[in-house]
């Protein structure tokens, strides 16, 4: 009798992150385009957070039956996870300015804009896990994605300050809670990148 050898599945999971990240960065160029006043970008937002979040389930589902993985499943799991709450936080700052009746401002439209870089520059840092065993060009993709977000809570402290001028109560409680919305994404954006660093150092 032949004997018949049933090999494990081994799903490309890194790939199927840098997918959910492709997508993500999608998104970050329509609120780029909606901080900038571009009619229907924040229709297009919530369409690409529903696609990252079928990508999400799709990484979710091929973690459950992968039988080895290039790095630790779990970081690969926690990198998505964060990298789906940056996409969801865009959904739902954009739902937020529309319910308050806020057009975006300068400001926001440069928070925007650091948001996308960080997560292009995260997208790299995923690309590029998993083939180089010292993980230094994705740590170093990593860290300008992180440089990226310094520059936003900059951006963000000077435009928080700048509201002590402003006597329009309605405009500074809203623009507040926008401004907050970003920096809060932010920081979920440098956890994602941290722990691209610590993936690294356990594989290292």
């Amino acid at each position: 009798m032949k004997r018949r050898w049933f090999l494990p599945e081994s799903p490309d999971v890194l790939g199927q992150l840098c997918h959910q990240a492709a997508i993500t960065q999608e998104g970050m160029l329509a609120l780029v385009a909606w901080a900038k006043g571009e009619p229907g970008a924040a229709g297009r937002v919530r369409e690409l957070e529903h696609q990252a979040d079928d990508a999400k389930r799709e990484l979710r589902r091929a973690l459950t039956i992968a039988f080895t993985t290039p790095i630790d499943a779990e970081d690969v799991y926690v990198m998505s996870e964060r990298l789906d709450a940056v996409i969801n936080g865009a959904k739902d700052l954009v739902r937020e300015a529309e319910v308050m009746g806020m057009e975006p401002d300068e400001a926001e439209a440069a928070m925007a804009a650091l948001l996308a870089e960080g997560v292009r520059r995260l997208a790299t840092a995923f690309e590029r896990l998993g083939h180089d065993r010292r993980g230094g060009d994705a740590t170093e993709a990593a860290d300008a994605a992180v440089k990226a977000q310094r520059q936003l809570e900059r951006v963000y402290r000077n435009a928080a300050s700048a509201l002590l001028t402003v006597d329009d109560l309605r405009e500074v409680i809203g623009r507040r809670e926008l401004y907050h919305r970003f920096s809060h994404v932010s920081e979920i954006l440098v956890e994602a990148a941290d722990r691209v660093w610590y993936a690294t150092v356990k594989e290292g």
